[in-house]
């Protein structure tokens, strides 16, 4: 298959407005659970996920924590700019970032931009009972961010030293909920939008397949003997944007930061590089991992810069979307492990820009749990690619059994193919 000629048209549904909810069930393990095993579907509840997963098998989720990256500011002459953080700038690390006080600077988008036309924007906020001084300043002179897309480099000040940014953001921000929710954000989003294991701070859209789990739920995959791995992949706006070429050839991804942990990378080495993936952004990191270790293998001492994986990696130099060069995963993932080693390093930190359609050939992923995805979105070709393309047997059996789309919507859980039968 020519993965780059892919129209776009033909992974469209009808998606009823009806079908998208705005809140999610509650307790939210009570939501639908779609199983596609081999060709076949049948429904249950989330709540009973452990029963279908093969014992003593690896699951990894993306730990990563939405912050509150909408701020709004009102200018004397009455008219509302909102700045909605995107990425770090300075300092660009995260967890630095959030930690930092006094000053810091964020790739942004505005809104209502031409309002904003010169000088700072000020509001006073309170923290703990003081009243802090609040301002972002537009620098016309910097680049855009590696995410695309027309990002403004922003420089934020506050007049109290002892505030963090994270702290900042708790009092004056607002947590960013997808546009297709059509409402304001609730008090209640900011723990139904979160993860019960999100610990990281990076994201602007929650990684939503693994908003179904609760602690009972995790429980009951440690008593079924899975493996539990984490890794963070810090989802960006762009996960919203919409495929508007004809041909998949001419929509360009979004970058996101990711980082694994060795002992992640270990676990995959020990359960043969088979994994259960919880939702896309997870898969993408584990997909590109395999991409980072091929690049290992030629360039060793590349730095972690040099590890960043394109968009059309995994089908350029006659691969098509399988092994490069007859490397394996396990291969692969070793040669991250010994590149950490020898760096002293306790984990990978690099950037991914990949896009997986149907012509791809999954290396590491062999069971998926995710949600359901806009037509004509790169999620749902990434779904497709896994499944051979039969995702309309999903889709259809979804919209004809009251299944609820989209993030606050119900769960698949897809297992395409026997494990054994997993070309490595």
């Amino acid at each position: 298959m020519d993965t780059k000629h892919i129209q776009i048209s033909d992974y469209s549904y009808e998606l009823p407005d009806s079908r998208i909810p705005r809140f999610p069930v509650t307790p939210r393990d009570h939501s639908k659970l779609l199983v596609y095993r081999q060709g076949e579907v049948s429904e249950d509840y989330f709540y009973n996920i452990a029963n279908y997963l093969p014992e003593h098998s690896l699951m990894v989720y993306n730990n990563t924590k939405v912050i509150q990256a909408r701020l709004h500011f009102r200018k004397s002459t009455g008219a509302l700019i909102e700045v909605f953080l995107m990425e770090p700038a300075a300092p660009a690390d995260y967890e630095q970032m959030f930690q930092t006080t006094g000053h810091c600077s964020w790739y942004c988008m505005v809104g209502n931009l031409k309002k904003w036309k010169e000088g700072p924007l000020v509001r006073t906020i309170d923290i703990k009972g003081q009243p802090v001084e609040f301002s972002a300043t537009m620098r016309r002179d910097q680049p855009d961010g590696i995410s695309g897309g027309t990002n403004y480099w922003i420089d934020f000040a506050w007049d109290n030293g002892g505030v963090s940014f994270a702290e900042i953001l708790d009092a004056v921000g607002e947590l960013p909920i997808p546009p297709y929710l059509n409402r304001e954000t609730q008090d209640s989003d900011k723990t139904t939008y979160q993860t019960v294991y999100s610990k990281i701070k990076g994201s602007v859209a929650a990684p939503t397949a693994g908003l179904h789990f609760t602690d009972n739920v995790l429980a009951d995959i440690d008593r079924h003997g899975i493996c539990r791995e984490e890794l963070t992949l810090h989802v960006g706006a762009g996960t919203f944007k919409p495929v508007k070429s004809a041909e998949i050839e001419g929509h360009s991804m979004h970058t996101e930061y990711i980082c694994v942990r060795r002992e992640t990378l270990q676990a995959l080495l020990s359960h043969g590089c088979h994994t259960i993936a919880v939702g896309t952004t997870s898969v993408r990191t584990l997909e590109s991992l395999y991409y980072i270790g091929v690049r290992l293998e030629n360039n060793p001492d590349a730095s972690e810069q040099e590890l960043h994986v394109c968009q059309w990696e995994p089908y350029e130099d006659g691969a098509e979307g399988g092994l490069i060069n007859g490397i394996t995963p396990m291969r692969a993932i070793s040669n991250i492990v010994a590149w950490l080693d020898r760096n002293g390093l306790k984990a990978l930190h690099s950037s991914t820009q990949i896009i997986i359609a149907p012509g791809y050939r999954y290396k590491i992923v062999n069971i998926l749990i995710t949600n359901f995805h806009q037509p004509q979105s790169t999620l749902l070709l990434l779904v497709s690619a896994f499944v051979d393309g039969d995702w309309r047997t999903i889709y259809d059996y979804a919209l004809s059994h009251d299944f609820r789309f989209l993030s606050y919507g119900d769960s698949s859980l897809i297992i395409p193919r026997r494990i054994e039968d997993v070309d490595k």
